[in-house]
């Protein structure tokens, strides 16, 4: 489980996106709200000519909201096909991680983080390592 992470901060907690997934990073300006959309889609955008919906990960993993008028960022990644922008509070730089660091998650791991991560790195803190298929496909299914 080694590789090479974007590293990104929501609610104070350090997650890695496996960089290989990771296709734009960009602050998010205006986004057009969706009628009837789950609470989980912040909204629309169109990126290069592309429609990209942005999921509020906050809002996914229950965690409080963001400040309103604290910027946020976006990282945009593709499931199934489509492009999606996660919604984050900040990106951090992009880390090389060695397997060795890997370890299984804490069992003082909130359920929620457990259900969309694939374990944490011990590095300066810990950094979970944020499973993207896992977290849309979590949040879609609250949504149905």
């Amino acid at each position: 489980m080694s590789g090479d992470f974007v590293t990104v901060r929501l609610g104070g907690q350090l997650l890695g996106i496996p960089v290989l997934l990771v296709h734009d990073v960009l602050r998010l300006g205006v986004l057009t709200r969706v009628p009837r959309a789950p609470a989980m889609v912040a909204g629309v955008m169109n990126l290069r000519g592309r429609i990209v919906t942005a999921i509020d990960v906050r809002q996914s993993l229950g965690l409080p909201p963001r400040d309103a008028a604290a910027p946020s960022m976006g990282i945009v990644v593709e499931q199934d096909g489509q492009p999606y922008a996660l919604v984050v509070d900040a990106v951090g730089d992009v880390v090389s991680v060695a397997a060795d660091r890997f370890e299984a998650h804490p069992a003082t791991l909130s359920p929620a983080w457990r259900a969309v991560t694939d374990g944490v790195y011990r590095l300066d803190e810990l950094m979970l390592s944020l499973n993207i298929g896992r977290l849309l496909a979590g949040g879609m299914a609250k949504a149905a």
